[in-house]
């Protein structure tokens, strides 16, 4: 009985001969399709290469007319194979005429072929053409048959990947690989960058395709699929998981694919069918990937990046890569862009060389936007797609107002963005100008324009954006960036650091906030909570595990050492928290005493306000503490019960509403009576027009990233405030219509030419 897969691997052995000879792209093109239809007994074979103007062009064939090579063409979802195209499935006909989308090309003279066979040329689960073979006879094709030229389809699209078919393209086309793409997502920070895709994880290039001992391919891939489940089982005794700020389900789903029984005979079958161990990666995700894009369900479609970066990592085990040097990655323009990242892995690549970041995933509060909005580069995330449909080298734009990309942009695009970096540019130059000018309203009323900071990278912003002080210094991103607890010695440098830095202006240091989305991989915390959000998290966490506490507050009062220390805490829900951390701090004074230690002139002691309980304590809160400072981000996800990562949510509520101004004027009005200073720090502040709202309620004291220092202070000096106030206490006062805030603001805005 004859060997059935015999055909196949000759197939495959003549093919990588092919490749090895010094062929035009043309002449390969054609011999490949001959050999394929020689030893797949079959008369016809074709391939059709999808273009930019969604147009399959024939650029191969053995047995249609020949003449018809570069002008016979399909319309995406035209005909058999435009709807492999669509669909990204093969077809296995025996009686293709019968089919609904068959179409006739009278130039082809392919009517008298009956059984049809033709699977996509899919690369990264992306489209880049068709592969067909025909017989007159009606048969059935064999499932190793259809192997077979699904995995020369991986070949030939590693040949349009690298430009090889370029040459065959006509003037004024373009293959589809090449053309234009936009995405629109969240802004997660403002700006503007050009340059260039760096691909965070880059995507291994697989080069030997054939196997020579097909058994010894099988041991690799059996000894690198159980490296990878150690290493996953590794990541999730450590959590870290959480600490890359992704979902803990994400590494389950990883050790459910790396298990999966069908998932590994799939990879040995296509090892067995003569492909290398990393061929039959590439192909079997390809495939996979091609099969979830037309999944309903949400859930198995989110999977693909899941099951991807799996796959990714399979290869980097067997070429035995490891973490690649990132400077040599990188232009002088580059743009990274990822599926999500950690806080830290974006540190490492070199600053000045960074034009902006682009997420598939990612959040406002990510932690790896946090230290992009400190190192003030544009951010974009839930960019669906971007990463598969990149590669390094390719032209992209991000734009962090709008929320959207633009990958291999058109000329047109890229010089209207080019204007703008330059208006922006423009821009700044007069918030430079504004930086040593007084921070007051059109009317004479100071604000006080303070920065979030976190990090040493934040430091020299300071003095560059002309804030007032550092209204936030938030001292987990330290923990969040360190492989271990950093030690008190290492927490007083950074505590002594900034506030040198800082020189006269005041430095406001909260308390380590970690829990909830920030899980330390290092700490073994509350385990798995069903809502951490609202769980064991922040104060709560330090004031239960008071070692921690203890060694922070040591570092900072010996850092602050004669000079004022301001400390605020994360999350108050009760007043007797407030209470609790005085009485550490207290001791911690009385130690350091005891001991000679310089200590500060004068301590202050804050509260954030984030947890709605305390809104019916503000009289309390405002007798105990030195100064609140509003935590606007949480605070409304609390108040209106809105995940701030949700993008579901993300367009459904705004802080620009009636009932959540009213909240904060409540608050400032309270400050007022106990004369207790009170500030924001929150997304709101970072922006013209909140901004404009949160003057309106009574702030006079906004905390914000140090890019936006300078579009709120050109706005603030336009203002007139006593007149905004007026309209906002009467437009609060109003009761039972629906009022838009923000279209109020930017009435009143423009008329009295007030600069947003």
């Amino acid at each position: 009985m004859r060997d059935m897969a015999a055909g196949p691997r000759v197939l495959l052995r003549r093919l990588r001969e092919l490749m090895a000879e010094a062929l035009e792209p043309q002449e390969r093109l054609d011999r490949i399709v001959r050999e394929i239809a020689s030893n797949m007994v079959a008369e016809v074979c074709s391939l059709y290469v999808l273009r930019a103007d969604s147009i399959l062009e024939l650029y191969a064939t053995e047995g249609l007319n020949p003449g018809s090579v570069h002008l016979a063409q399909l319309k995406l979802g035209q005909g058999l194979v435009g709807t492999i195209a669509a669909s990204a499935r093969a077809l296995n006909l025996s009686d293709a005429q019968r089919h609904p989308a068959f179409a006739y090309l009278p130039e082809t003279g392919e009517e008298i072929y009956n059984s049809f066979l033709g699977v996509p040329v899919l690369r990264a689960g992306r489209t880049l053409g068709v592969l067909v073979v025909q017989n007159r006879t009606m048969r059935q094709y064999r499932d190793d048959e259809v192997e077979a030229l699904e995995t020369i389809a991986m070949v030939i699209a590693e040949m349009i990947a690298t430009g090889d078919l370029a040459r065959l393209t006509r003037p004024g086309l373009e293959l589809d690989l090449s053309r234009p793409v936009s995405f629109s997502g969240l802004p997660l920070n403002d700006g503007v960058g050009l340059g260039h895709v760096v691909l965070h994880e880059p995507r291994i290039v697989v080069t030997n395709l054939f196997n020579e001992d097909t058994d010894a391919e099988l041991e690799r891939l059996g000894e690198a699929l159980g490296s990878l489940r150690l290493s996953i089982d590794d990541m999730l005794s450590r959590r870290e998981v959480a600490f890359e700020g992704e979902h803990r389900e994400v590494l389950e789903a990883y050790r459910m694919f790396a298990n999966d029984r069908g998932w590994v005979r799939r990879l040995e079958e296509a090892v067995r069918n003569g492909l290398t161990a990393e061929a039959a990666v590439e192909k079997v995700q390809s495939d996979m990937r091609a099969r979830m894009l037309h999944m309903t369900d949400p859930y198995l479609r989110e999977r693909m990046s899941d099951f991807d970066d799996l796959a990714n990592r399979l290869l980097r085990q067997l070429m035995g890569r490891g973490p690649e040097a990132l400077a040599s990655l990188m232009n002088r323009d580059a743009i990274i862009v990822a599926r999500q990242m950690g806080a830290a892995e974006l540190l490492d690549y070199p600053r000045d060389k960074l034009r902006g970041l682009v997420l598939e995933e990612g959040a406002v509060t990510s932690h790896v936007v946090i230290v992009a909005r400190a190192m003030a580069i544009p951010v974009t995330g839930q960019m669906k797609g971007v990463v598969s449909m990149s590669e390094n080298g390719d032209a992209i734009i991000v734009d962090g107002e709008e929320g959207r990309v633009h990958l291999r942009p058109q000329s047109d695009v890229e010089a209207a963005y080019a204007e703008k970096v330059r208006f922006r540019a423009r821009r700044q130059e007069l918030y430079r100008e504004l930086r040593d000018k007084p921070s007051e309203t059109k009317d004479g009323v100071h604000i006080d324009l303070m920065m979030n900071a976190g990090l040493a990278v934040d430091l020299p912003q300071l003095t560059e954006a002309g804030a007032a002080g550092i209204g936030l210094f938030r001292t987990e991103l330290q923990f969040m960036v360190a492989a271990t607890f950093p030690r008190a010695e290492a927490q007083e440098r950074l505590y002594r650091d900034v506030l040198e830095a800082a020189g006269w202006k005041p430095v406001t240091f909260r308390t380590i906030d970690i829990g909830g989305d920030k899980v330390l991989p290092y700490f073994k915390g509350a385990g798995q909570e069903e809502n951490p959000a609202l769980g064991w998290r922040a104060i709560r966490l330090t004031l239960d595990r008071p070692g921690l506490l203890r060694t922070q507050i040591r570092a900072l009062l010996k850092a602050a050492g004669g000079r004022e220390l301001r400390v605020m805490l994360p999350m108050v829900t009760e007043l007797s928290e407030i209470d609790a951390a005085r009485d550490i701090f207290d001791r911690e004074v009385r130690h350091l005493a005891r001991f000679g230690h310089h200590l500060p002139t004068s301590f202050k002691l804050g509260a954030m306000l984030e947890v709605p309980s305390l809104l019916w304590q503000l009289d309390e809160l405002m007798e105990k503490v030195d100064f609140v400072s509003v935590g606007s981000n949480d605070l409304f996800q609390f108040v209106t019960a809105s995940d701030r990562g949700n993008t579901l949510l993300a367009d459904r509520f705004t802080p620009l509403s009636v009932p959540f101004l009213r909240l904060l004027r409540q608050v400032t009005r309270a400050g007022t009576r106990h004369e207790t200073p009170v500030t924001l720090c929150g997304e709101m502040a970072g922006r013209p027009l909140p901004a404009m709202a949160l003057l309106g309620v009574g702030f006079r004291s906004i905390s914000m990233s140090p890019a936006a220092i300078g579009p709120v202070k050109a706005m603030l000096r336009d203002l007139p405030l006593d007149l905004l106030t007026a309209l906002i206490d009467e437009t609060l006062d109003r009761t039972g219509e629906h009022v838009d805030i923000r279209a109020l603001l930017v009435g009143f805005a423009q008329e009295h030419d007030i600069s947003l």
